[in-house]
């Protein structure tokens, strides 16, 4: 595991490429797919975290998403004084704070 540094930028440098990797998806209890992270510009960054979560943790529990808002670092400041500007933060947040865990299911690029 990682340990994160004081940047975003620094952290990302940090985690596994996602080259290959079209998009993530985040599913419930149910098996029902809350949301999606796609490979594209804006949310690579997310994209890239979600994934390293997923390799190192196996789901998204409390302790991924703790280990998620550290590696966000100054970002999840920013996060905090702007609910809403930042949902795949916003997402850690509720699970940090209780919420139910998530499975992330990683989808390859051409599939």
């Amino acid at each position: 595991m990682i340990q994160p540094g004081a940047t975003f930028k620094d952290n990302l440098q940090l985690l596994p490429p996602i080259d290959g990797v079209a998009r993530i998806e985040l599913i419930d209890a149910t098996g029902a797919m809350v949301a999606s992270i796609e490979n594209q510009p804006g949310k690579q960054g997310s994209l890239a975290v979600y994934h390293y979560l997923q390799q190192v943790f196996g789901g998204l529990s409390a302790e991924a998403a703790e280990h998620g808002l550290a590696l966000f670092a100054e970002i999840t400041a920013d996060a905090r004084e702007r609910p809403g500007a930042h949902p795949n933060i916003d997402r850690l947040f509720g699970i940090a704070a209780g919420g139910p865990p998530l499975d992330i299911e990683v989808i390859a690029a051409g599939r």
